[in-house]
């Protein structure tokens, strides 16, 4: 019995040092593998091959793709590894058109930028130009134009401040259809109101409010003039209920509301 059991562990002992040895190779493999690896990593990220090759702009309509990659700082000398996406972000954002920024990077060397730009709300006439006013209140100066908008209401005599705020906060709650129909907007304010604004709306009617109620009372207007001749414009009184004084008469006429 004895010798027996020496016979089988002279057996078991070449096999114990297979195994080992094949332990130690796929160690050995691996750690290869891991340098190697290392080492192409390494490679990659200090050669040109590791510099931006491609640059996407999506959602800009305002700026165009060289305007928003030039904003970005990003160009095809930038080493892709360097990238800081919500730097890159931040600096993009300091465009005055652009809401939001989203910088994705596509390995090995794509850098994608999605961008949502600011509504453009109404115009101010300033001088013989028009400067866009975006839906966060500010007036965008390098942006102006000579042609007269027809898809935006006008806007007179109007600041950036708390009440061009509220004018274009005002205007958001209102449907498309009626902010289509306002022509020019003019703030007039009043010693009993420093909010009160002047209107004149497309179909020849002129309205008199107060931005304290006025998208309240303006979702009305279609409601108000449907009730009036079309022939006989005038004035629409909106700041303390609803009058109507056609122009050249002194009567006045309430309308429901």
């Amino acid at each position: 019995m004895e010798n027996d059991k020496i016979v089988a562990l002279e057996d078991r002992i070449p096999k114990l040092k297979e195994q080992r040895r094949r332990k130690a190779n796929k160690r050995l493999v691996l750690l290869l593998i891991l340098f190697f690896t290392m080492i192409v990593v390494i490679a990659y990220s200090q050669s040109p091959l590791s510099h931006v090759k491609h640059i996407s702009v999506d959602g800009n309509e305002v700026y165009s793709d060289n305007e928003i990659i030039k904003a970005s700082g990003i160009t095809t000398n930038t080493n892709i590894w360097k990238i800081k996406k919500s730097n890159t972000s931040s600096k993009i954002k300091q465009l005055s058109e652009i809401n939001q920024a989203n910088v994705k990077i596509k390995w090995p060397n794509t850098v994608q930028i999605q961008v949502k730009e600011h509504k453009r709300i109404a115009y101010l006439k300033q001088g013989k130009n028009y400067l866009p006013i975006m839906e966060n209140g500010k007036v965008l100066k390098d942006r102006k134009t000579d042609i007269i908008p027809v898809n935006s209401p006008i806007l007179f005599e109007f600041k950036e401040g708390k009440v061009l705020n509220l004018m274009v906060k005002e205007l958001e709650k209102l449907p498309s259809e009626i902010i289509n129909s306002i022509s020019e907007i003019h703030y007039s304010p009043k010693k009993t109101d420093q909010y009160h604004i002047s209107l004149f709306m497309n179909d020849g009617f002129e309205v008199s409010a107060t931005l304290r109620s006025f998208s309240e009372k303006m979702v009305h207007y279609p409601s108000i003039i449907s009730q009036l001749d079309p022939n006989k414009k005038g004035l629409i009184d909106l700041e303390v209920g609803s009058f109507f004084k056609a122009y050249g008469s002194g009567a006045e006429e309430r309308q429901g509301e």
